[in-house]
C-alpha cells in the first residue's frame, strides 16, 4: 500500500458511518446476543478458538449479523474475503474460489467466505458454492434477514450451523449510545455532546433492536444540533424524535404510558370495540412500537379473548404475524390493521383459558394414573400387562364416536372445558351436550 492508498483509506475510515465506525473488533466489546456468544456459548468458544465451520447468521437489521462476521475476520488467521449478494455475481465466487484453492495449496491456509445478504442469491449462484464448502476449500459464512430454511440452498444449510440474532434489548441499546456518545476515537467523544435521559430513552424504545437505526440517529442529532451557552450539544427528546422519524406519543420516562396504550388496545380488542383498537394500534405504529410485539399480542387475544367462539381469529393473527416478519413497514400496517378488526369484532370467549387453568389445578392437586385401555399396547411385553385391552376405536362406530372413559379414575368425571353460546363455540356446546347424552 503506497501513502496514497493509506490516506485513501484513512480518510475513508474517518468519513465512514457512525454505525461503521462503532463496530466491535474482538467478542468482548460486542453488545447482546448473549444467547449465542456468551463465554459458555459454542460459537463464543469457536471464535476464540479459531475453529470454525460453515454458519448462517439470521435475524433483523442492525442485530449484529455484520459485526460477527467482521469480529471473525480480526480473529482468525484464516484468510476472509467478503462479498455482498446484492452486487456480487458467479464471477465474483469464481475469483474467491481460485484464490482459496491457491492459498490451501501453496501455504495450507483456509479461506473463510461472508456472504452479506446471501439470500438474494438465486439457486444457480448457491449451487455453485456447494461442492466448496463440501470439500472444504471455502468456510462459508451466510448473513440473512430472511428464514434461511425458505431462502437458503437445503444442501448448503446441511452443512452448517444456524444462529439466529435477536434485537437488541433496550438496555443493549442504550450502552450502545452512551458509548457513541462519549468514545472520542471512533464515536461522537469530540463534540462534547450530551443525550438526556428522556432521549435515550425513547431511542432505545423505538429503535425497534436496531442497533444501526439507534446509532444513524444519534449521529445527525449531534451533526445537526447547535451548541447551548453551556459549549455541550444537547440531544433532547424533540431532538431524537426528530432525528429517528418516529413521533413521541407521551411515552414518559418510565414507560408507564407506553404500558398504558398497550393495555388499552388489548382490553378494546377483548371489548369488542374495533374502532378503539384500531386507534391505539395506530398510536403504537405512530410511536414507533415494535410490529412483532404488536402481532404477538394479537395473538395473544386472538385464543385467550376469541377462542373457539371463532377459531379463525387465530388463524389470521398467525398469519399476521408472519407477514409482518416478511414485509416491514409501511405496508405492515395494514395487515395488522385487519387482523385487529377481526379479533375486535369476533365474537368472545375464554372457555379456553378457563380450560386449561382447570386442567393445570388437577395435574398439581391429584395422583393420576392413565386408564389401562389407553396405555399403549405396542411394545413388546404390553398386552401381558393388559395395556390397550379393551379399548374401543371411535372410527369404528356410528358419528365416529363411542362412550368410553378418557379421564383418569381418579378425576373421571372432571370437566374442564365448559364452551360458551357464542359463535362457533355454540355448535361446539351442543355437539358435546348430544355426545354426553349418548
Amino acid at each position: 500500500m503506497d501513502l496514497f492508498d493509506y490516506m485513501r483509506e484513512t480518510n475513508k475510515e474517518k468519513e465512514s458511518p457512525l454505525a461503521s465506525r462503532m463496530r466491535p473488533v474482538t467478542l468482548d466489546e460486542v453488545v447482546g446476543q448473549k444467547h449465542i456468544i456468551g463465554k459458555d456459548k459454542l460459537l463464543y468458544r469457536a471464535i476464540k478458538a479459531d475453529k470454525l465451520s460453515s454458519l448462517i447468521f439470521y435475524g433483523p437489521p442492525g442485530t449484529g449479523k455484520t459485526t460477527l462476521a467482521k469480529v471473525i475476520a480480526h480473529t482468525t488467521s484464516a484468510e476472509f474475503k467478503q462479498i455482498n449478494a446484492t452486487v456480487a455475481g458467479k464471477k465474483d465466487m469464481e475469483e474467491v474460489v481460485k484464490e482459496a484453492k491457491d492459498l490451501q495449496g501453496m501455504y495450507g491456509k483456509k479461506t473463510i467466505l461472508f456472504i452479506d445478504e446471501i439470500h438474494r442469491f438465486n439457486k444457480g449462484q448457491q449451487d455453485y458454492l456447494l461442492p466448496f464448502v463440501e470439500d472444504g476449500t471455502l468456510i462459508l459464512i451466510g448473513a440473512t434477514t430472511e428464514n434461511p430454511y425458505f431462502e437458503v440452498n437445503g444442501a448448503l444449510i446441511s452443512r452448517s450451523s444456524i444462529f439466529e440474532l435477536r434485537p437488541l434489548e433496550k438496555t443493549d441499546i442504550k450502552e450502545l449510545l452512551l458509548r457513541a456518545v462519549n468514545d472520542t476515537e471512533k464515536g461522537l467523544g469530540s463534540f462534547h455532546a450530551v443525550i438526556e435521559d428522556d432521549a435515550l430513552e425513547f431511542l432505545a424504545d423505538v429503535s425497534g433492536g436496531d442497533a444501526r437505526n439507534a446509532l444513524n440517529a444519534i449521529e445527525l442529532g449531534v451533526l445537526t444540533t447547535d451548541r447551548s451557552e453551556d459549549g455541550q450539544i444537547h440531544i433532547t427528546l424533540d431532538v431524537a424524535s426528530e432525528c429517528i422519524q418516529k413521533r413521541v406519543v407521551n411515552y414518559d420516562k418510565k414507560g408507564d404510558n407506553h404500558y398504558d396504550i398497550i393495555s388499552a388496545f388489548i382490553k378494546s380488542m377483548r371489548g369488542s370495540d374495533p374502532d378503539a383498537a384500531v386507534f391505539y394500534l395506530a398510536k403504537m405504529l405512530y410511536a414507533g412500537e415494535d410490529v412483532k410485539f404488536i402481532a404477538r399480542r394479537i395473538m395473544i387475544c386472538a385464543s385467550e379473548d376469541v377462542g373457539n367462539a371463532d377459531p379463525m381469529a387465530l388463524t389470521v393473527a398467525v398469519a399476521a404475524a408472519q407477514a409482518v416478519e416478511r414485509i416491514g413497514m409501511p405496508e405492515s400496517q395494514i395487515i395488522l390493521s385487519q387482523a385487529v378488526t377481526y379479533v375486535a369484532s369476533a365474537p368472545k370467549s375464554n372457555s379456553a383459558v378457563n380450560a386449561i387453568f382447570a386442567a393445570n389445578d388437577a395435574v398439581r392437586n391429584n395422583k393420576t394414573t392413565v386408564p389401562t385401555h389407553l396405555q399403549d399396547a405396542h411394545y413388546k411385553g404390553a398386552q401381558k400387562l393388559g395395556h390397550g385391552i379393551g379399548y374401543k376405536y371411535a372410527h369404528d362406530y356410528p358419528d365416529h364416536y363411542v362412550d368410553q372413559q378418557y379421564l383418569p379414575d381418579e378425576i373421571k368425571d372432571a370437566r374442564f372445558y365448559e364452551p360458551g353460546d357464542l359463535g362457533y363455540e355454540k355448535q361446539i356446546k351442543e355437539r358435546l351436550q348430544k355426545l354426553r347424552e349418548q
